[in-house]
Order: structure tokens, then C-alpha cells, then sequence
């Protein structure tokens, strides 16, 4: 059974759902957790808040409210840690103007931590994923490498400027790119995440009927993540979404390690969205002035649901 005031489904994104409440009101509500990618407790629980939040501003709101989801090995973890988890994730909601209230903790061996968030925005403003249109020029509005990273810290790898550059990314909210996306007038937008940016721009130009130019080089990628991958340290789920997505790529003659960059699982990562050139470059010029890493990646065309790497 549906409903009139429920907008579901692939236009509305993966993981959100929106309610209308009336012509000038909409709630979009959503929920993310991770598992920890770094050892300092409050860190972590500021990736899970930024990371959790970042649905709502890829469809255009402002988050409002949140739940702490915490999954959490009692026999091994003190509660003073899950304190310090709890206080990142607050102090990214006070950035981010909203407040978390509570929320629900269950014993888990493997420590888990997120949050289910409540939004607001207009519903004549909502961005999907699906509205791509020719003449777009496509914005990235973080770094890629996230998962790569990620991996390597677990083996001991990662440099330590490398972990502070992809922390300060992942704690960087979406907002101000929302922002500039709205002023831009984006005709579509999605958050890259778990995905990577080839898969979620898969699932665009396939909603839209378009494809997409990527220019490779023009992408911004995490200083030192290409020693890592031809080191080796890619994770499972970048492998993965390059399979899935290797199907409607034409990759002319870029190699393996471009690909499994381009298909990094990101946790936190940023938005990418479509819009006229002109407005596009404005918005990567005003993303940059406020300390993003932000570019115009490629651009959209005719026809059928592919990615054309150039």
C-alpha cells in the first residue's frame, strides 16, 4: 500500500526516505552506522555522525534531529570509551545545528556506532538522483581515497599526514556543498559513499538516461592514496564495486589502479552533483574558498546509462 505524502524510491536516493507534511515541508529520515576506522573513540564518533547526517543534505535538507544507534562489546570496551563516542558525535550535531536524544545501545562483539536522522526540506527543492540532464557539468565536492585509507590503517601503513587529511574529510559535514549545489541549481545530487564515486554515478546516468564524461584526471584523490593502491592496500568493497560497475564503463586505456580509485568504498564521502557549467564553476570557486577540495569532474550527454572515462 502506498501513500500520497511518502516519495520513496531510486529518485529520492538509497537510503532515505521523505515524507511531505505539507506545500512548504518535508521530512527526510535516515540511518548509517560504521564500524570504527580509527583508534581515538571521539574521532569515530564524529565520522559516524557526519557520515550518518550526509543523506539528508544530499537531498537538499538540513538535518534536525538524531538517535544514537550503538552496537557495543560491554565485556571489552569500558563505558567511559562509549562516552567519548557519544560526545564526537554530539559535537559534530552542535556543528551542524542539530541535537542527538537518546537512542538505543545493544550488546555486539564488534563494536558498531551510527545514528537515524531526521531532516527538513522543502519539497519543491529536494534533490535527487535522478535528474541528470545533457549540458551538465558534474561537481565532487571531497577527495576520493577514503577506503584505501582506511585499509591501510588497519595494516599500519598509513602515513600519519595522510590519516589526518582523510579525518578532517570525513569529519567535514555536507553542508556547505549542499549549499552550493542549491545555488547552483544542481539537477541531481547523491552522496558518495559506500559505492564509491564509479558506482553511485552508475546508478545517475541510469535513473537519467545520460551518460557521463569523467575527466580522470580533474578528480580530486587523497594525497598518497595512489602509492597505496598499487601497494596493495585496497579494500574488498572497492574490488567490488568496480566489478559491478565495470560493465557500463569504457575506460579507454586507463589502468586497474585509476579504476579501483575512482570505486573506493568512501565512508563520509561528498557530494556529487550535476548542474549548468557556468553555475557548476561558480560553486566549485565558492566550495574552494571555504577549504573543500572540490572540482568539475566531467560533464553529462545522450545517452544510455554509461561512464566514458577520458
Amino acid at each position: 500500500m502506498t501513500h500520497p505524502d511518502l516519495l520513496v524510491g531510486t529518485d529520492t536516493g538509497d537510503d532515505a526516505a521523505v515524507w511531505r507534511l505539507d506545500a512548504a515541508r518535508a521530512l527526510v529520515v535516515t540511518a548509517d552506522f560504521i564500524t570504527p576506522l580509527v583508534d581515538d573513540a571521539r574521532t569515530w564518533g564524529a565520522i559516524a555522525a557526519a557520515n550518518a547526517a550526509s543523506d539528508v543534505y544530499a537531498m537538499g535538507g538540513r538535518p534536525l534531529l538524531a538517535l544514537n544507534l550503538v552496537g557495543w562489546n560491554t565485556d571489552e570496551l569500558s563505558n567511559e570509551l562509549l562516552v567519548e563516542v557519544l560526545e564526537g558525535a554530539a559535537e559534530v550535531g552542535r556543528a551542524g545545528g542539530w541535537v542527538s536524544v537518546g537512542g538505543h545501545t545493544v550488546d555486539d562483539p564488534e563494536p558498531k556506532f551510527g545514528l537515524a536522522v531526521v531532516g527538513e526540506v522543502h519539497p519543491d527543492r529536494i534533490l535527487t538522483n535522478a535528474g541528470l540532464r545533457p549540458g551538465d557539468a558534474l561537481v565532487l565536492t571531497k577527495p576520493l581515497g577514503i577506503g584505501v585509507t582506511a585499509t591501510a590503517i588497519k595494516s599500519g601503513a598509513a602515513p600519519p599526514g595522510l590519516v589526518d587529511i582523510a579525518v578532517a574529510s570525513m569529519t567535514r559535514l555536507n553542508a556547505e556543498a549542499v549549499d552550493a549545489a542549491l545555488a547552483a541549481g544542481a539537477t541531481a545530487a547523491t552522496d558518495v559513499t559506500g559505492f564509491g564515486l564509479l558506482g553511485h554515478l552508475r546508478k545517475m546516468v541510469e535513473a537519467a538516461g545520460v551518460d557521463a564524461q569523467v575527466e580522470v584526471g580533474a578528480v580530486p584523490v587523497l594525497e598518497g592514496v595512489r602509492r597505496l593502491v598499487t601497494a596493495g592496500a585496497v579494500p574488498g568493497g572497492s574490488r567490488r564495486n568496480l566489478d559491478w560497475a565495470r560493465e557500463r564503463i569504457d575506460a579507454a586505456g586507463h589502468g586497474e589502479d585509476d579504476l579501483l580509485i575512482l570505486a573506493d568504498a568512501q565512508t563520509s564521502g561528498g557530494l556529487l552533483f550535476g548542474a549548468a557549467p557556468a553555475a557548476a564553476a561558480r560553486a566549485v570557486d565558492e566550495l574552494l574558498a571555504s577549504g573543500h577540495t572540490a572540482a568539475v569532474i566531467g560533464s553529462v550527454s545522450d545517452g544510455g546509462g554509461r561512464t566514458l572515462l577520458r
